[in-house]
């Protein structure tokens, strides 16, 4: 006896939920021929086809599906589903709105609707289709994770660490969760929370190596780099081949306490070998004309042209450039460009976004655009581009306006600095050459006059006030003893301090041993509160080994000079070249932690001098090679051309 067309298809249904495709297609086709507008047939073919890979055809027969029977939500979700699979996300969206007008409790739908909304970037409609979705069915952990994820995508880590927390309320072995729950309470700086959460991801899954890097970027956001360096030095124990856990254990040598070049420089070896010099085979031979005077081609790379504290060293030399002898290169990995990008925009004469493209997509770019010196402005801090730097698109690599450090590259040629950066044994510290440039490492704009300096304030508050408003991974320690020497000889002084909540302050508390009510914590602001800040503090205490760089030319734009302690690294000698610079050397500069407690005393027992520096400083400033542009881009651009010249020669 012949099946009825509805046996037909009950029967196709089984197939296909068995994933007996070609048999579901063949008796959905029986059925076609004998009713060809059967919209179920014609729908559930659809279906069959998509998950047969063939999306095209889908697409046309679930529309003509949908023609037949316009009412049905399912009709309208799964035609979205195959539709945003072609990439025609809006209209994927409009039939995933139709659906869930039809089909209000469709979860499916809404769920669908949400990922292609969010996917074009619709952000806010998104979050609003998770939450729907949610409603519908609250226990989904994988719709709570999504939601988490766009939230995050808009900035609003409240909410998205809320989402994440449920998601590892219902499904507590979810180690995705607890990693991205780390990420939002990071961003939101409940930094113990953070690591909190990287331990609990670790503990569920141990062998997670993301959750091993952000586990030790947290603990050296608390102030904690041993423990930091201890997770990266296990997790590459692991993975040896993790290159930015490896670069960003690099990036935190410079800042420990022990104060070792050596050390550091081996361990930068140890990076080139294992990450850099297997791209060797990629160098291809540079063309650019020898010519030693003619104009040349600069290319500057970094993530941070746009509101970030480099752009206070990058406007004045970029604005300053000669660009009749050199034409000016830009390659931005700035995903949200701002207005200091555009102003940036306006001093070069290329500019390339090189947002979403690979290391080797932009050394080819660098080759097509026959740069003849590419400055590296980043290094392996956050966002370098190392690995672009082995590629040695350009004949001359430099690292200039970075940080003070070597990148370990064989092929990075040259590395800038100054006189007091660094003397001649610390050429010994680094694989590059160093260029040093006759008086700073330096050139500072503010770019801004506001706040004014105000008077002493000492001479109102009834008591002294020292601080540094630098970054807590400065904080260690030594640093802490020096400091709690100083407070101990002036009993009514007080100390602003930069520093997260939590066990950080803490810490610093115990290792003071003072009041707390001599201690000020204060916690990151826009520049314009921030450097308000200064109000409160007569004195600045640097920190050690790595000194104050931005942070203490801010304090002393402000009018409060910075007591510094000189080593033997260049970022401890940070505070001797800005003082140096200013003709404040043997007033601000210690070379022994005695000394250093020492000047610290001395300038808070004498207010009137204090005060009288106070005010002159700013101009002080003004008037320095540190606020000196065209004189330092002149001195910048002189390095570059004999650079140029070397290579010219064929010595380079």
């Amino acid at each position: 006896m012949q099946p009825s067309i509805q046996e037909m298809f009950e029967q196709a249904q089984r197939h296909q939920q068995a994933g007996r495709l070609a048999a579901a297609q063949t008796l959905l086709r029986q059925i076609l021929e004998q009713a060809p507008n059967h919209a179920d047939a014609l729908h559930l073919l659809g279906v069959v086809l998509f998950q047969s890979d063939r999306a095209e055809e889908a697409v046309e027969l679930i529309r003509r599906a949908i023609e037949t029977d316009p009412s049905r939500g399912d009709f309208h979700s799964n035609y979205g589903l195959v539709l945003a699979d072609r990439g025609r996300a809006q209209e994927a969206i409009a039939a995933f709105r139709e659906a869930v007008r039809l089909r209000p409790d469709l979860v499916q739908a809404w769920s669908n609707l949400a990922v292609v909304l969010d996917s074009a970037a619709q952000r806010e409609e998104a979050i609003a289709a998770y939450r729907e979705a949610l409603r519908l069915q609250p226990q989904a952990t994988d719709l709570c994770f999504s939601l988490g994820l766009a939230l995050g995508n808009t900035g609003r880590w409240e909410e998205a660490a809320a989402a994440y927390q449920r998601v590892l309320d219902l499904k507590p072995n979810s180690a995705a969760a607890a990693y991205n729950l780390g990420y939002a309470l990071r961003e939101l700086k409940r930094l113990d929370q953070a690591v909190a959460a990287y331990r609990q991801a670790l503990a569920i899954q141990p062998d997670f190596p993301d959750a091993s890097n952000n586990l030790a970027i947290a603990l050296q956001d608390t102030g904690r780099l041993q423990e930091a360096v201890g997770v990266y030095r296990e997790l590459l124990q692991r993975h040896p081949d993790f290159v930015w856990a490896h670069g960003n254990l690099l990036f935190l040598l410079n800042y420990m306490p022990q104060d070792d070049p050596q050390a550091v420089l081996q361990e930068h070896r140890k990076w080139n070998q294992r990450h850099a010099r297997p791209l060797a085979g990629e160098i291809q031979p540079h063309p650019n004309d020898r010519d030693p005077q003619r104009r040349l081609r600069i290319g500057y790379v970094s993530p941070n042209f746009c509101k970030h504290c480099q752009s206070l060293f990058t406007i004045p030399l970029l604005s300053n450039h000669d660009r009749g002898r050199f034409e000016i290169y830009c390659y931005a990995d700035v995903p949200q460009p701002d207005e200091i990008t555009q102003r940036l925009r306006g001093y070069v004469d290329v500019w390339r976004s090189t947002v979403g493209q690979s290391d080797a997509q932009i050394a080819q770019m660098v080759r097509e655009d026959r740069i003849d010196l590419l400055v590296d402005l980043t290094m392996h801090g956050p966002g370098g581009r190392p690995l672009l730097f082995a590629r040695k698109p350009a004949p001359v690599q430099v690292i200039g306006l970075a940080y003070p450090g070597t990148t370990g590259l064989e092929t990075m040629d040259y590395r800038l600095s100054d006189p007091y950066h660094d003397p001649p044994e610390n050429d010994a510290h680094y694989v590059e050459k160093t260029i040093r440039l006759p008086e700073t490492y330096w050139c500072f704009d503010p770019l801004t006059p506001e706040p004014a300096v105000n008077a002493l304030p000492a001479l109102a508050a009834g008591h002294f006030t020292f601080g540094c408003l630098n970054n807590f991974w400065k904080i260690n320690d030594r640093t802490l003893e020096m400091w709690a020497k100083v407070l101990a000889v002036m009993p009514g002084s007080h100390l602003v301090l930069l520093a997260p909540q939590g066990a950080a302050r803490q810490r610093v508390l115990e290792k003071l041993g003072v009041d707390a009510a001599r201690i000020e914590f204060v916690k990151n602001q826009p520049r314009p509160k921030y450097l308000e800040v200064y109000h409160r503090i007569d004195l600045g205490l640097d920190p050690f080994p790595y000194n104050g760089h931005t942070t203490s030319l801010d304090a002393m734009w402000m009018g409060v000079p910075v007591v510094s302690l000189c080593g033997r690294t260049a970022a401890s000698r940070a505070g001797l070249s800005q003082a140096s610079n200013l003709g404040l050397a043997d007033q601000l500069v210690g070379h022994t932690p005695e000394q250093y407690v020492h000047l610290a005393v001395k300038w808070a027992g004498d207010l009137p001098r204090l005060s009288e520096l106070r005010q002159s400083l700013r101009d002080r400033m003004q008037k320095s090679p540190l606020m000196d542009a065209p004189r330092f881009t002149r001195h910048v651009e002189a390095a570059y051309r004999q650079m140029w010249r070397t290579w010219c020669q064929g010595n380079g």
